[in-house]
Formats: C-alpha cells, sequence, structure tokens
C-alpha cells in the first residue's frame, strides 16, 4: 500500500516556518542539498530541477498533498504548477473555486478521506509537503516521517503539527548529519512498527 510519508524541513524548536509563512532562515547551501538533490529530487519544484538539470524520477513520490498556506507560497510568485511531475492535491474550503492549472486539484473535503481514497489507488508514495494545520489533520495516516533538522531556532510559527494532537510512538530508522548542520531524521510511524 503507498505511504504517507511527512516530508519537511523544521527548525531545532519544531518549526515549519515564521509566523509569516517565511522559511528563508533555513540554510539553502551545504552537503545536505547535494543529498536532497540525489535522494529526494521529486521533491524540488519544476524551476529547481530545470535550474539544476535534474530529472524527477518519481522514485520516491508520484502524489504531494498541500495545505493552501503552502501552495500560495508558490502561487504568489507565479509558481502555479510547482509539482508538474506529481499528481498535485492542495486542500483548501475558502479557495476551493480559484482558478488553478488543469494538474492541480483543489479539494474541499475531509483530508483523511482523500488520503483513503489515494491509498487504494495505484502509484507510488504520497508527500505531505505541509502544512502544519493539514499535518495535523493527518497525523493519524502519516506513516513515515522524514525531518531535515535545520540548525536554527526561529522562536515563533508554524509548528510541524499546528494544533492539538494525541502522541504516536516513532521509531528513529535514519538520521544523518551533515557537515552544515543539518541532520535528516527518518522516523517510522507506522501502527504496526
Amino acid at each position: 500500500m503507498r505511504e504517507l510519508v511527512y516530508y519537511v524541513a523544521v527548525s531545532l524548536d519544531g518549526r515549519i516556518a515564521a509566523p509569516d509563512g517565511d522559511f528563508s532562515a533555513f540554510p539553502t547551501s551545504g552537503d545536505h542539498m547535494d543529498w536532497i538533490f540525489r535522494e529526494y529530487a521529486d521533491t524540488l519544484p519544476a524551476p529547481a530541477l530545470t535550474a539544476l538539470g535534474l530529472t524527477a524520477d518519481n522514485s520516491r513520490f508520484t502524489t504531494v498533498l498541500m495545505g493552501w498556506e503552502t501552495y500560495d507560497v508558490g502561487r504568489r510568485v507565479g509558481l502555479i504548477d510547482p509539482y508538474p511531475h506529481l499528481e498535485q492535491v492542495v486542500f483548501t474550503r475558502r479557495h476551493a473555486n480559484e482558478r488553478v492549472p488543469a494538474n492541480v486539484r483543489l479539494v474541499s473535503s475531509d483530508p483523511v478521506a482523500e488520503v483513503e481514497r489515494l491509498r487504494r489507488r495505484d502509484g507510488g508514495n504520497i508527500w505531505l509537503c505541509g502544512g502544519g494545520t493539514l499535518a495535523n489533520a493527518l497525523a493519524e495516516q502519516i506513516d513515515r516521517l522524514v525531518l531535515k533538522v535545520n540548525p536554527v531556532v526561529l522562536g515563533a510559527g508554524i509548528s510541524l503539527f499546528e494544533g492539538d494532537c494525541r502522541p504516536r510512538p516513532a521509531r528513529l530508522v535514519a538520521s544523518t548529519a551533515f557537515d552544515s548542520g543539518v541532520v535528516v531524521n527518518e522516523y517510522d510511524l507506522r501502527r504496526s512498527a
């Protein structure tokens, strides 16, 4: 069955972005970037893939899930089709009638029901890109959590899981430290783990 993987950058204090949604404090250069380009090219937006001369082969993911605020970060600068190599699903109730490209699907229904529907279809794993509110709504559905822990404290901002969610055990399955100070931790959250 397709796994739901929450792969996201996070600060040392568990924030995925500042209060205004800005994440520019996270380092975008260093040896961790070579690892991302090699291991997680599927998660790079189309302009980055083009600029770097890379190709997303969909070996990690074939679908990406985003909340409206996450999608809107790119939309505000004209990036309305950030991941054309993936099936793009954007969850929103307030913006359900916005005009988006044909391969970006707006969903206003229950995120859990949508993930269950996606799991029943053929395809690769499902990438939960963000944000914190959507992650909280899907907390019980997440199979793997891959955190790019950045060497910065934001102090305030959007939490990894925005809102209240019940405690859930996780098993560390991999940890990779880089000279840049970034540490990538992968956790198994599956119920059978």
